[in-house]
């Protein structure tokens, strides 16, 4: 029996139920079942195939704002765990944000613009770290791994944290930034964005990003097994799309008070931010990956484009 045809059987029923409570009632999904049929369950018979029986095998998944990487993994994670019954674990490189007190500290002694988070140099990615060096052990011991709330910009209690009592078979690192690499000095000089212009005139922020993935974030890529990137139409398209994932979290978070998410001139402004190691991975990322997901206007995975290594 085809493999392909006798996974999405097995798994169907359990994706679209996952998919439907990710659904709004101005958000839908379409062509839910091709998305899962030709593109997640191939990319999760894959990484199944690249599973060593010995290692934790340590994935890195990329793609900008709003491309849909926590429903994306989520989906993987349901097959390899229901199929191929393998022990799977996703983090978010959002959850290892450094805690509001940090980056006020952060802020003040390097640049105020990193306060806001997000950029290459606001994660603690010395946990990120610590857990791939404890996976690489012979003896892996059981890690709390942090949590961080969106809707109060800040990490969540230590109570609310993610327990990984086990060694994991897959490991799924997903984020805007997995994998991003460090620009040349030419290129960090000239400013992109207003933000850049008016608020980094001496490319201190600029220059200290560049330095964090040249250093430790390059450390941590040297961790990840495989590449999976999220290829998008544009910039532009991205701000979009991230539009619509902060009406989601307000649906979400409308009881919460003091609720941190953001308005549309907000999101805009936030998303400059993010302008610079985006474009910077537009270019090397499709070239860098092992697998690569295009996506088009409307959001929706049209190909699947496996890289020889």
């Amino acid at each position: 029996m085809n493999v392909v045809k006798d996974c999405f059987r097995s798994v169907k029923y359990d994706c679209l139920k996952f998919i439907k409570k990710q659904e709004t009632k101005n958000q839908k999904f379409k062509n839910k079942e091709k998305m899962i049929g030709s593109f997640i369950v191939p990319l999760s018979i894959w990484i199944a195939n690249k599973k060593n029986k010995k290692n934790t095998l340590i994935i890195g998944l990329a793609g900008g704002q709003g491309t849909g990487k926590t429903t994306i993994t989520s989906l993987i994670s349901i097959i390899l765990k229901k199929y191929f019954k393998m022990n799977v674990f996703i983090a978010s490189i959002d959850d290892f944000y450094k805690s509001r007190k940090d980056r006020v500290k952060l802020s003040k002694k390097k640049h105020p613009l990193l306060l806001t988070r997000g950029v290459p140099g606001t994660h603690d990615i010395e946990l990120v770290l610590n857990f791939f060096k404890n996976l690489k052990k012979r003896k892996f011991k059981s890690v709390k791994l942090p949590k961080f709330d969106k809707s109060i910009d800040d990490r969540a209690p230590k109570s609310k944290w993610y327990n990984v009592n086990t060694r994991p078979d897959v490991v799924i690192l997903e984020g805007w930034c997995v994998a991003a690499e460090k620009q040349s000095t030419k290129d960090i000089l000239k400013p992109i964005n207003s933000l850049e212009k008016k608020e980094d005139k001496s490319h201190i922020w600029r220059r200290y990003v560049n330095t964090q993935l040249k250093t430790k974030y390059n450390t941590l890529n040297k961790y990840l097994d495989e590449k999976i990137y999220l290829k998008t139409p544009s910039f532009n398209m991205l701000k979009q799309w991230r539009i619509k994932q902060e009406e989601k979290l307000r649906l979400k978070f409308k009881k919460t008070k003091n609720s941190k998410v953001m308005t549309v001139p907000e999101v805009l402004r936030f998303m400059m931010f993010y302008q610079r190691v985006t474009l910077q991975m537009f270019k090397s990322m499709p070239k860098s990956s092992s697998v690569v997901l295009v996506l088009n206007k409307f959001h929706q995975i049209t190909n699947i484009i496996f890289n020889k290594k």
